[in-house]
């Protein structure tokens, strides 16, 4: 089943929660938590989503590479510049979704258009 979700001046949040339920499969009857649905959701204008110049500055992506002094750090808002918007919505749906097996198959059944 396909799903499209327009993200044209919506919030980041709003989007990555309504991809994420779809993904794990939480708007069906039949909803498991241990069988991934076969779904795809589709966001479209994900360079048009409604972000707040303050959100872009105050809003901090950290990674550590397990070596001493090897914390990364780094803004959405240079996130944005190297990547894109949808780097940033895959992050936000990725931290939404069930920290399991099937997290990354769930991930996989998304597709993100500028």
């Amino acid at each position: 089943m396909n799903y499209t979700i327009d993200a044209q001046g919506k919030k980041l949040g709003r989007v990555a929660t309504e991809t994420a339920m779809i993904l794990m499969g939480k708007n069906k009857v039949t909803y498991k938590p241990n069988v991934a649905p076969k779904v795809t959701v589709v966001i479209e204008n994900a360079s048009k989503l409604s972000i707040s110049e303050k959100k872009k500055d105050d809003t901090i992506y950290t990674r550590y590479s397990g070596y001493p002094g090897g914390l990364k750090v780094e803004t959405l808002g240079s996130v944005v510049e190297k990547k894109s918007y949808g780097e940033i919505l895959r992050r936000a749906v990725y931290g939404m979704l069930p920290a399991n097996k099937l997290r990354k198959l769930m991930l996989s059944n998304l597709i993100i258009k500028e």
